[in-house]
């Protein structure tokens, strides 16, 4: 989410930047220190994120280490079900194609959190 709030954001400043400054080398410096300071920030987001989810799938019930999966899998099944014709005929292709974005989102963040996890893990054995 933060990713979709800074990309704009480092763009005008960049912009910004290569107008108020006429040092190329200057300008180019202070670009690149943005956009590090923006990846620092996309890098504890991330960092927190996998907390939560490690937190949660260490949890003492079977419902806090499970909910994200069984939500997906019901916003799937309902996905599906609309596609076999089993939802009503009335039902706006808005709210369908809301679930399925759902789903996307959900199995993308699934698989980005799991290959941030296994990076991470690498790393730390590494050093």
């Amino acid at each position: 989410m933060m990713q979709a709030l800074l990309g704009p954001i480092i763009g005008m400043l960049t912009t910004a930047v290569d107008k108020a400054i006429p040092d190329k080398d200057q300008a180019e410096k202070i670009k690149a220190q943005i956009t590090l300071a923006a990846m620092n920030a996309d890098q504890e987001e991330l960092q927190g994120a996998i907390k939560i989810i490690n937190t949660e799938a260490q949890g003492e019930s079977w419902l806090q280490r499970n909910w994200r999966p069984v939500l997906m899998l019901w916003f799937a099944a309902l996905v599906g079900a609309h596609w076999l014709g089993f939802t009503a005929p009335n039902l706006p292709t808005e709210v369908v194609s809301d679930l399925l974005a759902i789903v996307q989102v959900g199995v993308g963040g699934y698989v980005i959190g799991r290959s941030a996890e296994k990076g991470i893990k690498a790393w730390r054995e590494n050093d």
